[in-house]
């Protein structure tokens, strides 16, 4: 039964990680029961869930998955923080208060970040604002292009126009004989 309790459990953290785009490792310190609910509830705000995990389990999970490389970080009593999409920046915020859960690193978008990497991964602009300033820039450039080649025609005009002009001024022009 103990064998079948525990491929039940490897099972259903296989899928777990399989639906994750950011699984973050932290250590765990024991901490009351209600503050564990209630980091449970700040971090379900944002589509983030804790999944309690003994190593017995999560180890050979891990070695036979793409997480292979976060083994080393197994040797405590350890929490995985789990979300379908990238949450750095609000996990950070939440974990900000909680001192007995420590983030030791985590893999978001099938890149394995430090602590640091995680933190600086949270910095960066959402994937929306970076296209909407990448538009913004190729359209500046598109602008500034289409003025660019329209300024050539428009100033050879201009100058053609004040030639002619000055011809005329001066008498010396006359019509060129047709054909």
């Amino acid at each position: 039964q103990d064998h079948g309790y525990a491929r039940v459990l490897r099972g259903q953290l296989q899928d777990t990680l399989r639906a994750s785009r950011m699984v973050a490792v932290c250590q765990y310190s024991s901490m009351a029961e209600e503050d564990v609910a209630t980091l449970r509830h700040f971090l379900r705000k944002h589509d983030i869930h804790v999944k309690f995990v003994l190593n017995e389990v999560a180890r050979p999970v891990l070695a036979q998955s793409k997480y292979r490389n976060l083994l080393p970080l197994f040797v405590c009593r350890n929490v995985l923080l789990v979300s379908p999409e990238p949450r750095a920046r609000e996990m950070l915020r939440v974990l900000k208060g909680v001192p007995q859960v420590t983030l030791l690193a985590a893999c978001i978008d099938d890149t394995i970040l430090s602590r640091q990497g995680v933190e600086n991964f949270a910095r960066l602009p959402s994937l929306e604002v970076s296209q909407g300033q990448t538009v913004a820039a190729l359209s500046l450039l598109s602008s500034q292009t289409s003025s660019l080649l329209q300024r050539g025609p428009a100033q050879l005009t201009a100058l053609l126009d004040e030639h002619i002009r000055r011809l005329r001024d001066t008498g010396g022009a006359t019509e060129p004989p047709p054909g």
